[in-house]
């Protein structure tokens, strides 16, 4: 898919204002421009590696002062709580004829200031029914998707993971920052558990540690030496959003294992990938796991249970594989891109058809 540019008469902007690239950067990043094929739009925010330029904030004030052609009003879709302050005070304040559009994807009860920006939405989208539970004017109920055409499956894992140079067969893989709410530690004490288990298979660790987290970077490689896997456990550091994809496609099995996650897209993008998946209980893993055919749940910072769902997928490497591509159709029938795509579409244009009535 070629990149078109913003549209100088938008219909509807989206915004992305937080200059660390998160969870949500990377959903703008993949949405967009699916988008921008499909309205009249216009990107607000950081620079991402989509190559859309970002208009700033003040440029969208500007080119909001008035209707777009057609249009009573724009649509400005935001999803973190800034943007839906700042949505606030260009609709009631400064009076722009404009409509938000939030997000929700948390799945506990929101802060009594969220709540209230949120209440003040014109439209909510949730991205799972829980999310939705919290948050009573949830429009509709849309979970993230991947692109299925730059997410997967390749031709042969064992090829990608013999060019990697790593040890071992075939790889396990954890993607993410590497702190305690992502459960790095846990994954590390499962890893610690399960290699002797499995002597074809070494574990890489894809995310940064930021400063703060490096103490605890440097506590699980003493945990690692100690054990006797530094060269089964790998840290990758930061890997581009842009080449993340390659790691899927090398990793037979991918594991999930945060303390507490709104979405969690990783599991969703590796099992495009076909990767077998074990995913702890939060986020939307439960949506996309299929226990027993495309891999298994673990209770929250169980690192045993972690081990023994790894054992039991990777003894049999055939059945892993076949588990990898019931996780890639898992996606593709239910976590598109373009499902997701067409599912804020629907809202979008149930506001828009609330024009002149």
């Amino acid at each position: 898919m070629s990149i078109p540019h913003n549209h100088p008469d938008p219909e509807v902007i989206v915004f992305n204002l937080k200059t660390r690239y998160t969870g949500v950067s990377a959903t703008v990043n993949a949405l967009v421009p699916w988008q921008l094929q499909q309205w009249r739009l216009a990107y607000c925010g950081t620079p991402l590696s989509n190559g859309i330029a970002g208009l700033r904030l003040k440029e969208a004030i500007r080119v909001s002062k008035r209707p777009p052609t057609g249009r009573d009003f724009r649509i400005w879709h935001v999803r973190r709580d800034h943007e839906m302050m700042a949505g606030l005070w260009a609709r009631d304040v400064l009076r722009l004829p404009i409509k938000l559009v939030f997000t929700s994807a948390a799945q506990h009860r929101h802060g009594w200031f969220p709540r209230w920006l949120i209440s003040r939405m014109d439209a909510v989208i949730s991205t799972t029914p829980l999310a939705a539970s919290f948050v009573p004017n949830t429009t509709a109920v849309v979970p993230h998707g991947v692109d299925l055409s730059r997410f997967s499956v390749p031709a042969d894992k064992d090829v990608l993971w013999a060019e990697t140079g790593l040890s071992g067969t075939y790889g396990i893989g954890v993607f993410g920052r590497v702190r305690p709410d992502k459960g790095t530690d846990i994954f590390v004490d499962a890893m610690i558990a399960a290699l002797p288990h499995l002597p074809g298979a070494t574990a890489v660790i894809a995310g940064l540690a930021q400063a703060k987290d490096q103490a605890f970077q440097k506590d699980l490689l003493a945990r690692i030496e100690a054990a006797g896997l530094s060269d089964r456990i790998v840290f990758l550091g930061e890997v581009a959003a842009g080449e993340i994809h390659r790691w899927y496609e090398r990793c037979t099995l991918c594991i999930a294992c945060p303390r507490y996650e709104p979405f969690g897209l990783t599991p969703f993008e590796a099992g495009a990938c076909g990767c077998a998946l074990v995913c702890s209980e939060t986020g939307a893993f439960s949506m996309l796991v299929e226990p027993g055919v495309n891999g298994y749940m673990v209770a929250l910072e169980d690192a045993q249970g972690l081990a023994a769902a790894a054992q039991q997928v990777l003894s049999d490497l055939p059945g892993a594989r076949a588990m990898g591509l019931s996780a890639r159709a898992r996606v593709a029938q239910h976590f598109s891109l373009a499902a997701e795509a067409a599912g804020i579409a629907q809202v979008y244009q149930s506001l828009f058809d609330t024009e002149k009535t």
